[in-house]
């Protein structure tokens, strides 16, 4: 029997719930009780989804603002868009190799086509595979204050300037009925689709 042990914080960082035993079994449970307090159930995609990766320290360079536009992927209508907001202070950042593998093919499907016909893993790889991912569902543009428009189409993206304008041209183009949500802390809570991908 091997043993484990999964906890649930809640925004405080406090321990809100703990669960022990066999691995399994344990993280079944623990992620049932995830899903009821931490993440939230929608019926429908949107098609502009604005997020953020919750701020000062955690949005301090690009490789983990990922994480927030992961969490907005979840619920973003194919084809549409990711408004992401994170103030990149420290970069892509400089150290490691996720700029690299990011500037090593010319878009991002051709990202996943290389590292799917890759032999072996790369440093950085993981990070590169999941935005591409993103990046090849979903049209994602960055509000920055420290990368420069060089830097965000090395990374395959797009810049604004003004959120507001950004979300109100992409609702207008996605046509009448379209609709936005708002994760003001990114993957801090995680939405889910209704009987589809969690």
């Amino acid at each position: 029997m091997t043993f484990a042990l999964d906890v649930i914080l809640n925004r405080d960082k406090d321990i809100a719930a703990a669960f022990g035993g066999d691995i399994l079994p344990m993280h079944a449970a623990a992620t049932a009780a995830a899903r009821r307090v931490a993440m939230r159930e929608v019926e429908a995609p949107f098609d502009v989804v604005v997020t953020t990766n919750s701020g000062y320290p955690l949005d301090q360079n690009l490789y983990q603002a990922v994480k927030g536009m992961s969490a907005a992927f979840q619920v973003v209508r194919p084809g549409g868009v990711i408004v992401c907001a994170a103030e990149c202070r420290d970069g892509f950042p400089d150290h490691g190799s996720y700029r690299e593998v990011l500037a090593s093919e010319p878009s991002p499907q051709a990202l996943l086509d290389a590292i799917a016909a890759r032999p072996v893993t790369v440093p950085d790889q993981w990070q590169v595979q999941i935005q591409a991912r993103i990046q090849a569902g979903a049209r994602v543009v960055v509000h920055t204050s420290y990368l420069s428009d060089a830097d965000l189409a090395t990374a395959h993206l797009e810049r604004t300037d003004d959120i507001a304008a950004t979300v109100t041209e992409a609702l207008a183009a996605a046509g009448p009925g379209a609709r936005v949500c708002v994760l003001p802390e990114g993957p801090q809570t995680i939405p889910y689709l209704s009987g589809g991908r969690a």
